[in-house]
């Protein structure tokens, strides 16, 4: 294989695992933090939280490429995934399979250096990964099953800080789902028309008209679980006024998404990635100003 063979390999490995697209990565990174932050009290420990850093990379990427494989059949025939390495053949599934499997085996030898109970749901959080791009054949609303499997670092965060699963954990993981509902809807929104012609499922579809509505739903019982959370941990008002940043936040995609133009719904997908940063700076100085 000469250099630019090699090059051009190296390219399509990339996007297979959407390295070149990070805000996959940036929303399964946040709810991780929350937890990891939560947990340890207000304090990062750092081996733990470079280890799931890892993780969270080489999982999104994972994930990605088990993506692609179980929609080979489907990617060609939607305008923005028809480029998709599989699908033009610069990567053929053989090499994809051993890709996925490489990334989790290197995912998993990191979650070793971790406690039993971590270890353990590892496993529940590579299941989910494999089994989520399934859903979308079966499932009305596959985005509870993304959130889900995105929000897992939260229960294995604390996992791994404290050797159990309090319930704040749970609370957070709930918000999380309803979190992914909200943003994965907008993203679904650019795709409706495709998903009917290939017969995806998908929220965008389910919701139907009452799309935008069912949005600001999620995001407001979302933004009710915080609350509750920062009452439980008996955080002080820069917390609670964090939230309304959040809150003015999601305002703004409500700006953007109310008239369903694809390119604006794609635009306000992207700003959640300020939402999760948002609530962790919240977090932070609720502790810094304790």
């Amino acid at each position: 294989m000469n250099k630019n063979t090699l090059i051009q390999k190296l390219n399509a490995y990339e996007r297979l695992m959407r390295l070149d697209k990070p805000i996959g990565i940036l929303l399964l990174l946040w709810p991780t933090l929350w937890g990891l932050l939560l947990a340890g009290d207000g304090k990062l420990n750092l081996q733990v939280t470079c280890i799931f850093i890892a993780g969270v990379v080489l999982m999104r990427s994972a994930g990605c490429v088990m993506n692609d494989i179980a929609d080979r059949d489907y990617d060609g025939h939607v305008e923005r995934t028809k480029e998709r390495p599989i699908v033009s053949g610069e990567v053929c599934v053989k090499e994809a399979l051993l890709l996925a499997g490489g990334l989790s085996l290197i995912a998993f030898c990191f979650v070793c250096f971790l406690n039993n109970l971590t270890i353990l749901l590892s496993i529940a959080a590579l299941f989910l990964a494999a089994t989520y791009p399934l859903t979308k054949r079966f499932l009305a609303i596959p985005q509870v099953y993304l959130g889900i499997a995105f929000g897992f670092g939260i229960p294995m965060a604390f996992a791994a800080i404290q050797n159990h699963i309090p319930l704040t954990a749970w609370w957070l993981l709930v918000a999380n789902i309803l979190w992914a509902i909200a943003y994965d809807t907008e993203y679904a929104m650019v795709d409706s028309d495709d998903d009917i012609k290939i017969g995806i499922q998908s929220s965008a579809l389910f919701f139907g008209k009452y799309d935008v509505s069912a949005i600001m739903v999620c995001y407001i019982a979302m933004l009710g679980i915080f609350v509750y959370v920062g009452k439980l941990m008996a955080f002080g008002p820069v917390y609670f006024a964090g939230l309304v940043v959040t809150s003015s936040l999601v305002f703004w995609q409500y700006q953007m998404i109310k008239t369903r133009v694809k390119a604006n719904c794609f635009k306000a997908f992207l700003t959640n990635n300020w939402i999760g940063f948002t609530l962790l700076l919240s977090m932070e100085a609720a502790y810094l100003m304790a």
